[in-house]
């Protein structure tokens, strides 16, 4: 990857993180560790990987995202301010009476593709936008995101069979693989390892990356472009909490909204990454 483009898109991913903290704070609740997980990913889809206009946001030929983990609605969101979809002032509003920006993704918010939240129905949703874009011939692709703990629901694996079966090639499920959720590590709660022999059993091409290099990540969606005739997952191993030191590998960040010392800490602590990034 070029230099300055992967500077550029960790320099935005760090403003997602605090986009995330911000948000999570000013709401009182919400799911910061898991949307630090996955915010190298979505700024690399929504910045260099996916066909969107903020100013035409439901155009017909759109890539599309859903977002199955729904919870980590915090990490779209500041991704989505950052692309320009809305005010990053938005962000502030989380969660509060009548704000536009709720605890789970709604499709009337703008760049929303499908409301999420009911774990295991979002990648149901997006087989059905895959197979409605094979159905009238559209070149756009569909991405959607898993938690490893939100793979435990058996709908998860009906949906993995259906895509398989209709061949839908134009669609990316990309499980968020931090090992950890919401009762603790996955593998003691409900393991659902070995994720890739099972993705490659239901008959899908399946990608491993780290989720926290940019590199990688390319290297990981330019292979998934490539492939014809099936779906692809891409299994990216990242840390829950990324970026913010007392929330790194802590499972307690899964619900948990930091307090005014936690957040003036972890914005210090991106702040200062950023810096270094822009010097």
């Amino acid at each position: 990857m070029d230099v300055t483009i992967k500077k550029n898109l960790q320099k935005t991913a760090c403003k997602v993180r605090m986009g995330v903290i911000e948000g999570t704070f000013n709401a009182k609740s919400g799911h910061p560790g898991g949307s630090l997980s996955i915010a190298d990913t979505l700024t690399y889809l929504y910045f260099a990987k996916m066909n969107i206009d903020p100013e035409n946001p439901e155009m017909e030929d759109r890539d599309r995202l859903v977002l199955s983990k729904g919870h980590t609605a915090p990490a779209l969101y500041a991704v989505l301010a950052q692309k320009g979809f809305f005010s990053e002032d938005e962000l502030k509003t989380l969660r509060h009476p009548g704000a536009m920006l709720q605890g789970h993704p709604c499709i009337h918010t703008p760049g929303i593709d499908m409301s999420s939240g009911s774990l295991g129905q979002g990648i149901s949703a997006a087989c059905g936008m895959a197979l409605a874009g094979k159905l009238d011939s559209k070149a756009y692709k569909v991405y959607t995101i898993l938690g490893d703990g939100e793979i435990e629901e058996g709908q998860v694996w009906e949906a993995a069979m259906f895509a398989a079966h209709y061949g839908l090639d134009n669609l990316v499920a990309v499980v968020d693989n931090n090992g950890l959720q919401i009762d603790g590590p996955v593998t003691e709660v409900c393991s659902p390892e070995p994720i890739t022999d099972k993705f490659e059993a239901f008959g899908w091409h399946v990608i491993t990356m780290d989720a926290h290099d940019f590199d990688d990540i390319e290297r990981a969606f330019d292979e998934a472009e490539k492939i014809s005739g099936k779906p692809v997952a891409i299994i990216q191993k990242s840390i829950k909490g990324k970026g913010v030191s007392f929330m790194e590998n802590q499972v307690s960040w899964h619900g948990k909204a930091p307090v005014q010392e936690e957040y003036d800490q972890a914005m210090a602590e991106l702040n200062k990454q950023l810096q270094e990034l822009e010097g």
